[in-house]
């Protein structure tokens, strides 16, 4: 096609456009960019960050005539919706290009190398330990030749043609050792040379139209498998935080949290930074965090069950779950479950269930902070990502959920899977449990165990039908106080229950709805209407296993295993400290039993 004539003032509109255009090419490369993720770590997820980052900007911004505006939102848009390493620092160096202007409505060529250079020193600084090798050389040499060579020319087509090649060359040849050994480019590298090839794409055509539907036009193209397989990195986390205040210092912030772990970035500024760090322990790591600032947005990625799927998978089915499924984390890495977590708030601050939380720090936390904590569903674009990602690397995903008639997580999960089956064309089954907690745990441990010995998508998605359908759960909780605070139960009658020391037993209707199913007045009334409602189940159905829930009170969940041992014959397959989220609810002491029958 024929060049457009030259562009010698940038404004909004074809800056918009232009990074509309290189947004595209990256989501069309997605799995391309996965496939050759390398470094830091070889988890197979730098291109599905980098398309989540540029799909949050894009929802999150419009085209205004003013360059300044423009820049601006897309910086704004991006330090909120950053993934990954790579995607922190595309953060980064949009915020940094942002503050290199004034109000300009529209910017010349020697401007707009003033800023791009600025915005190079920006991002170095963010990083903690810069590796050269890596995006961060191709993004310095591309600005480095526009700003030796503005001087040459004063037309935005020209410089983004050339500058593109200096880019593409740097990729090729400034590569680590690591990349060389394993005749790889650096993902997050390659990222940005097809943005800029797709910026340059679109100085040379102007077609706006094609960028019109684009995040409804982008499709997957499967890849061939890999051959090589790596090895995991030191820590297991990508774990990602925003704070916001009034004067958020940054330096002391690095110097706060730098000892959890490597790959560090703090972009930002001084009302809005954004983290990125991998770690082993994220939740550790929130603690140390809390009171920086308010936590207002977390992240942390399992990069060893990310790197199992992209190296190592067990199965061709993936199995998803969310954070209301209590089972032990050994059996979760076993069978390679992947969970998302469901969102806790302590007022401003925000936590991960079971990630960035942890049950001890959470009950800590509900006895000293001021307000009450609130839960969340977890929202679309976690299951976007995720759902996007496991279809790169499986032949399908069965997703089990907590009750919709408990959560909107569920319906979160099953939208987010019908678009991403829609460009993958991959079946993703996501399923309704109408339960949560132990006999959530049981059921996804029952679905783990048909996939390993063999069963179809189908065969197991209609087993999994007949053990919702099956499982129990009873819950003895200790107090009404919590259900109190968290305003489930009337204070009125929390003060009566009180005062006449009632304590509920709670479990899941048929609907997925909580009933109170009966009531005792003492903890050891509670074992003994616990240890007859069992019998009775057990006298009509025959069990195929069963698991003993608690919130921190692990004691009394002894006792109550010790009875059901001599019911139903045989151990629990565990014991479990329940989910923060669903401690919320419960409050502490609670414990309970899932079953399900043969």
């Amino acid at each position: 096609m024929e060049t457009k004539e030259s562009i010698t003032e940038l404004d909004g509109y074809t800056f918009y456009y232009s990074f509309l255009s290189g947004s595209k090419k990256i989501m069309e490369h997605q799995h391309d960019l996965n496939k050759m993720n390398v470094f830091p770590v070889p988890d197979a997820d730098t291109g599905t960050n980098m398309a989540s980052t540029i799909r949050f900007i894009i929802d999150n911004t419009a085209p205004k005539e003013s360059f300044k505006e423009t820049v601006d939102s897309i910086a704004e848009a991006a330090l909120d919706g950053a993934r990954g390493n790579s995607g922190v620092i595309l953060a980064q160096f949009f915020y940094g290009l942002s503050r290199s202007f004034g109000q300009e409505a529209k910017v010349l060529m020697h401007n707009f190398s003033d800023a791009v250079k600025k915005a190079v020193d920006y991002t170095y600084q963010a990083i903690a330990k810069p590796v050269e090798g890596t995006i961060l050389t191709v993004i310095k040499r591309w600005a480095g030749f526009i700003s030796e060579n503005v001087h040459k020319t004063i037309d935005y087509v020209k410089m983004f043609h050339d500058s593109y090649k200096v880019a593409h060359h740097s990729m090729e040849n400034e590569r680590m050792d690591i990349l060389k050994n394993t005749n790889n480019v650096d993902a997050g590298a390659k990222g940005f040379v097809l943005f800029l090839e797709g910026i340059n794409e679109f100085m040379r055509d102007r077609n706006i139209e094609s960028l019109q539907h684009l995040t409804q036009d982008i499709v997957l193209i499967e890849a061939e498998d890999e051959t090589i397989p790596l090895e995991m990195g030191k820590y297991r986390f990508c774990t990602e935080a925003q704070l916001s205040g009034t004067a958020l210092d940054k330096d002391k912030i690095r110097a706060r949290i730098e000892k959890w772990g490597d790959s560090l970035v703090v972009a930002g500024s001084e009302k809005k930074v954004r983290l990125h760090i991998h770690t082993d322990n994220p939740a550790e790591f929130f603690q140390d965090l809390y009171g920086y600032g308010d936590i207002v947005y977390q992240k942390a990625d399992d990069m060893r069950r990310q790197f199992e799927s992209a190296h190592h998978r067990k199965a061709k089915i993936a199995i998803v779950t969310d954070s209301a499924c209590d089972l032990p984390q050994q059996l979760l890495d076993h069978y390679q479950i992947h969970m998302l977590p469901i969102n806790i708030h302590f007022g401003k601050n925000h936590f991960l269930d079971k990630i960035t939380i942890t049950p001890h720090h959470f009950y800590d936390l509900v006895e000293t902070s001021p307000v009450y904590p609130t839960t969340s569903q977890t929202n679309e674009s976690l299951f976007l990502s995720q759902y996007s990602f496991l279809s790169s690397h499986y032949d399908s995903v069965i997703a089990l959920n907590m009750s919709a008639n408990l959560s909107g997580t569920y319906k979160n999960s099953a939208s987010a899977a019908q678009r991403i089956a829609s460009e993958h064309g991959k079946p993703i089954s996501v399923m309704d449990s109408k339960t949560l907690s132990g006999s959530l745990g049981l059921i996804v441990l029952r679905t783990a165990q048909a996939i390993e010995a063999g069963k179809s998508h189908e065969e197991v998605t209609g087993l999994i039908q007949e053990w919702i359908a099956k499982s129990k759960l009873f819950v003895a909780v200790k107090t009404l106080k919590y259900m109190v605070r968290g305003g489930r139960v009337s204070a009125m009658k929390g003060a009566i229950a009180n005062l006449l020391h009632i304590k509920p037993i709670i479990t899941i209707t048929e609907e997925g709805k909580t009933h109170n199913f009966s009531s005792a007045f003492s903890q050891k009334g509670l074992l003994k209407k616990i240890d007859k409602t069992v019998e009775e189940f057990v006298a009509a159905n025959k069990i195929w296993n069963y698991c003993i829930v608690h919130a921190h009170n692990m004691p009394e969940a002894l006792n109550y295993a010790a009875d059901m041992e001599k019911i139903i014959g045989k151990p629990p397959a565990y014991i479990q400290d329940i989910s923060p989220v669903i401690g919320v609810h419960a409050g502490w002491g609670t414990v309970g039993i899932g079953l399900l029958p043969e």
